[in-house]
């Protein structure tokens, strides 16, 4: 009896609990797409994984970061796909399809992308504005402006959104332009933002300014170090400048391009500017009458003389626009409005991939993983 006695006891396994406060600093530093599953575990990391806390603490780990492109492909086979900018463009395992829950199929080749910011798109589908996560899938249909509705509609053309976190109130803001089209290149420019928050439109008061989009159609804003910033041109000095709204200030300021374009190389005297972020940093990228691509980054976040011309990508077939860059240093961006393309940091085109045949440009985006969910 006492040797069966003993041998049970020696076969039996222990199994070892963690502590709480080890099991949550090892979830802090796992991939969002891990986390969103292990929702399904049991209660207690439903509960963990579900805290506003936890969301914010794993977003601000700088290891567990990953960003990636967002890309709504054109009418003949609407769908949206994502990847992470880091991988190949021709490994289709790194692709990942998405869903708008809040949407038809049919519509997505209608949707515009007029922002992104902590993991969040700002959307415009049906004619309604949209703040969705596609890691998580939260969406939130958002309160139209009084500009835009009624009698106003015809009074006003809506031509900026952009799309940001004011850190000071834990708020996320929706900023939209208009003008009046009656006197275009005269009108004043009429600026307005709908707290999350508070769910309301507030006009930025001292805000009529004579911007204009410096291109076609709607442009979106690109949130960075806590502003909004656009390409515009702006109409008093009958220049371009990138025009940046300070979100916890609620006030504008202008930063001047690199350089006068036109006087610096004559294949860019009527060159097409685009403004992106590459690796936090602002930048420009000049196309050229020779389909050259002058890239520009501003080291030091508005000092004028610290915009440095970083690259220039030249290739006959490949007309870059640059989007974003990855850790090793390489720029992704879209070319032909359907397709994305890398380049290394020489300008040499290493990837190119179109992924449809249709002539309308696809939507395409960057923005980071996360578990944040919004203001109720």
């Amino acid at each position: 009896m006492e040797g069966n006695s003993g041998r049970g006891v020696r076969g039996t396994k222990k199994i070892a609990i963690l502590p709480w406060e080890l099991i949550i600093e090892i979830l802090l530093r796992l991939p969002v797409k891990s986390l969103v599953r292990f929702k399904c575990v049991c209660k207690s990391w439903l509960c963990l994984l579900s805290d506003p806390h936890f969301a914010t603490s794993h977003f601000e780990q700088p290891s567990t970061r990953t960003h990636r492109l967002i890309f709504i492909v054109a009418p003949s086979s609407p769908q949206i796909r994502s990847i992470d900018f880091n991988a190949s463009l021709y490994d289709d395992s790194a692709w990942a399809a998405l869903n708008l829950n809040f949407l038809r199929p049919n519509t997505y080749h209608n949707v515009q992308i007029l922002g992104s910011c902590r993991g969040f798109l700002l959307l415009n589908g049906c004619q309604s504005l949209w703040a969705w996560n596609p890691s998580t899938g939260v969406y939130k249909k958002l309160s139209s402006s009084p500009i835009g509705s009624n009698l106003m509609r015809s009074v006003f053309y809506t031509f900026l959104y952009g799309f940001g976190y004011d850190s000071s109130t834990d708020d996320y803001l929706v900023v939209k332009a208009s003008y009046s089209p009656i006197s275009r290149y005269n009108a004043t420019t009429r600026f307005e933002f709908l707290s999350l928050r508070a769910n309301a439109w507030t006009d930025i008061e001292a805000a009529h300014l004579s911007y204009m989009n410096s291109s076609q159609g709607i442009g979106a804003g690109l949130f960075l170090n806590g502003a909004i910033h656009w390409l515009v041109f702006c109409c008093d000095v009958s220049l371009d400048v990138v025009v940046a709204f300070d979100l916890t200030e609620r006030s504008f300021s202008e930063i001047p391009l690199p350089v006068d374009f036109s006087e610096e190389d004559d294949d860019f005297d009527s060159c097409e500017l685009g403004l992106g972020v590459l690796g936090e940093l602002l930048s420009i990228s000049a196309v050229g009458r020779n389909h050259s691509v002058q890239v520009w980054v501003m080291k030091e976040y508005k000092v004028h003389s610290s915009w440095t011309k970083t690259i220039v990508v030249s290739s006959e077939n490949i007309l870059l626009f640059p989007l974003c860059s990855t850790k090793g240093g390489d720029i992704v961006g879209t070319y032909g409005g359907t397709g994305l393309a890398k380049c290394n940091d020489k300008g040499q085109v290493q990837e190119h991939r179109s992924y449809s045949n249709h002539p309308y440009p696809s939507q395409v985006a960057v923005y980071i993983e996360s578990l944040l969910s919004l203001p109720m």
